[in-house]
């Protein structure tokens, strides 16, 4: 849609809500509507304002403190309450002995596993791959499905640009198109293709919105986000998750430009109700609606339960303004009754639509299938395609079988609940299969020389130094496993200084100094400043915490099974200095370049002004990023050959096709993938340096050409200037390539 002046958007605008009146028309024909109407028409205030609360079992003291509530209809939803004779107990007496039957929905943080751990989501989006996350999350939600959990708090869609902030393990990374691919896929693997089935989970969308751009990644902190930014990259993966059919929304903690996210009607009715015709359960994040009190938003808890409502927000999670101050605030007229049916509801519709009112109990049978050896295998292939190869000088990897021994070291080498990550209620270090463990397997324990080093990531001591490197010295390589333990990333979790922690630096630079094959494997829940560790080390492998079976698919990559074929989700950065770095940035007016850039200890001692080129850079570390985004090496050689458009014009409601030829050129059969990069030059407002515009895994032969064919159409080029989303006419570059720094160029116009 391309919209040229005031009437066009006005003829969107009547589109859009006659749309919308349409969705809404068929809203009200369904059938989980029509038995929530019909429940909800028979309901007390009491018990409608319970059906509004969810709280954690420890709110009411006690388990039959907490079995009278629910008898009572004091709460419509339960989390962190699981097991099968729990849940199926409780919810006998939800459906039994209260009043209206109405059963519960339990709720659980079920991030990237639930006892099969998969790698944390950012590593998850470093595969590229949406089948193989779907997949991860089906297998989640079968086994959190069989302790009686039918509602997780994800997937967390939350860009972010700065590694400070310790969720940036939980999200997608920084680019709208590879987040958005990877929501619909978690949704769907969440939800299965039949919301009654018993597997399946109410996906939740998270945290809604703008909770990633936090000031200097400190959790829980203010935000700032223009609305072209609001709308061209933040939404874009919750607008994904919507479209996929996300049951549940969740507001987030953070205040945006002003407004808290819990008591936001701009993001909470225009946008998610009014422009995307969302019409599934809001919950809040914990406590989220009481803390607008101390945001300065709300005078008080009762304050705080009105805005919330009246933003939007349908149930509130943890704490008990809603039920303290609903009667209060219905007879002040501060809310309305319309408002409370409205949230009761959606609370109840999803609820029908979950089969939970038929069907609330758990199959005793349906936990036999919790760590299934097909899950397993799952986990282990997601952590390998997750891995990304930094460096490999001299093919240092893989290793043969066939090597007389290798050194293992680190303190990450043999730390079962550290691979798993953050946010990892139920994965169990007992489950987990070490790096340490596998590489004896595989090897045999006599051709293993293992020496922690240091007894954790943090640690500073210096007294395994001279046996770690003793075990060096007798072996034929040096396998190092170092990062971050899982407590460093994660909610709360912030980091200052993103540098690998503790002494780690310093033993990785003693190994090198051996003069062995040293290779350097990362596991952590952020992008770390590893300028040095890069280049102390021959090969690097970037595993992030790869949970379960991360282990075996490390082994599966160091001895060439398989080549390591992840590509990097986020720029890395030389260090915390240059935050925030992203491929999506803006030009400027003077842009850097290497020709301006002088190397910092280049610079002259008495510096004439303006000699160091008057450009946007730092002195210290330059114009570019450690690593770019969509970086990643493989065993083999991809060559990219051959770019052609199928026309160098594209109409206004049209489209290009654009073709290219990859070759592998190396030895080994692999896995590339293939990414699309769109500038447009001139624009209503500033646009980006290159955005992503598709991406495809592909599967290569050695010796094998393929072709690589992407279809841009118009709406694609699309962005929200201020007033409207359209795409300008204007010329366009567009890349073909490994990663956003790299690739064959051409260019098109759009007339």
């Amino acid at each position: 849609m391309f919209i040229k002046n005031n009437i066009s958007v006005a003829i969107v605008i009547i589109v859009s809500l006659v749309l919308l009146s349409c969705g809404t028309e068929q809203h009200e024909k369904d059938e989980a509507v029509t038995r929530a109407n019909q429940m909800l028409s028979r309901m007390t205030l009491e018990e409608k304002i319970g059906q509004m609360s969810q709280l954690d079992p420890g709110f009411f003291g006690g388990e039959e403190q907490l079995k009278q509530a629910v008898r009572d209809g004091r709460c419509g939803s339960l989390l962190n309450y699981w097991g099968v004779e729990k849940v199926n107990e409780i919810q006998r007496i939800a459906v039994s002995e209260s009043r209206l039957g109405i059963p519960l929905i339990i709720g659980r943080d079920v991030i990237h596993g639930y006892r099969t751990i998969f790698p944390i989501p950012l590593g998850m989006a470093a595969s590229w791959n949406p089948e193989i996350v779907k997949e991860a999350f089906r297998i989640s939600s079968v086994e959190a499905s069989s302790q009686g959990i039918k509602w997780t708090f994800a997937p967390m869609l939350d860009i972010t640009w700065d590694p400070r902030w310790g969720r940036i393990a939980e999200g997608c990374g920084e680019d709208p198109l590879l987040a958005s691919a990877m929501a619909r896929a978690m949704v769907e693997g969440i939800q299965g293709d039949d919301l009654t089935d018993p597997t399946a989970l109410a996906a939740c969308a998270k945290h809604y919105v703008g909770y990633g751009f936090a000031e200097a990644g400190r959790d829980y902190n203010t935000t700032y986000i223009s609305e072209p930014m609001l709308r061209d990259v933040v939404l874009k993966p919750f607008k994904a998750a919507s479209d996929a059919g996300a049951l549940t929304f969740m507001s987030a903690f953070n205040d945006l430009n002003g407004v808290p996210a819990s008591g936001n009607e701009f993001t909470l009715k225009q946008i998610l109700r009014d422009e995307w015709g969302f019409r599934g359960l809001v919950v809040s994040d914990w406590a989220s609606v009481t803390e607008m009190v101390f945001h300065g938003y709300a005078a008080d808890d009762k304050d705080a339960a009105a805005k919330a409502i009246n933003a939007g927000v349908d149930m509130e999670m943890a704490s008990s303004s809603y039920f303290d101050n609903i009667k209060r605030l219905l007879e002040e007229k501060k809310i309305t009754e319309a408002q409370v049916d409205g949230a009761v509801r959606n609370i109840l519709t999803v609820k029908y639509r979950l089969g939970l009112f038929d069907n609330p109990y758990v199959n005793p049978e349906a936990e036999k299938k919790i760590l299934d050896p097909a899950f397993l295998d799952h986990a282990r292939k997601v952590a390998r395609q997750s891995t990304v190869l930094l460096k490999n000088d001299g093919n240092a990897l893989p290793l043969s079988e066939n090597i007389g021994s290798v050194a293992v070291i680190g303190p990450l080498a043999d730390a079962p609940r550290d691979q798993l990550g953050t946010w990892c209620f139920d994965g169990q270090g007992e489950n987990s299969v070490t790096p340490l463990r596998a590489i004896r397997e595989l090897l045999g324990e006599k051709r293993v020389n293992h020496v922690a080093g240091l007894k954790y990531s943090r640690d500073k001591s210096l007294e395994q130094f001279n046996a770690a490197l003793a075990a060096a010295r007798r072996s034929d390589a040096i396998l190092f496993f170092g990062g971050e333990e899982w407590i460093l990333s994660g909610e709360g979790q912030s980091r200052g200084e993103i540098d690998i922690p503790g002494a780690q630096g310093a033993l990785i630079e003693a190994l090198s100094a051996t003069g062995k094959p040293l290779v350097v494997v990362i596991m952590a829940g952020r992008p770390l400043a590893i300028g040095n560790e890069l280049q102390d080390a021959d090969a690097l492998l970037y595993a992030w915490h790869g949970g379960t079976m991360a282990g075996p698919a490390l082994t599966d990559l160091i001895f060439g099974k398989e080549s390591p074929s992840g590509k990097l989700p986020v720029t890395f950065v030389k260090g915390a200095g240059q935050i925030p770095f992203y491929h999506y940035r803006k030009n400027t007016g003077r842009p850097a370049n290497e020709k301006a850039w002088t190397p910092f200890d280049s610079i002259p001692t008495e510096n004439p002004q303006g000699s160091l080129g008057y450009k946007s850079f730092h002195l210290d570390y330059g114009y570019t990023p450690l690593l770019p985004f969509g970086y990643g090496l493989s065993y083999t050689t991809f060559d990219y050959s051959d770019l052609n458009l199928s026309s160098q014009v594209m109409g206004t409601s049209g489209s290009i096709t654009v073709r290219a030829k990859v070759t592998n050129s190396g030895t080994m059969d692999a896995e590339e993938v293939v990414q699309l990069y769109i500038r447009d030059r001139v624009g209503s407002i500033t646009r980006p340096v290159k955005e992503l515009k598709g991406f495809r895994r592909i599967s290569i032969k050695k010796g094998e050409t393929v072709e690589v064919e992407f279809v841009i159409n118009s709406t694609d080029l699309a962005f929200f200037n201020g007033k409207a989303t359209l795409t300008e006419p204007g010329e366009f570059d567009v890349w073909m390539g490994p990663n956003s720094d790299e690739g064959l160029h051409s260019d098109f116009i759009i007339e």
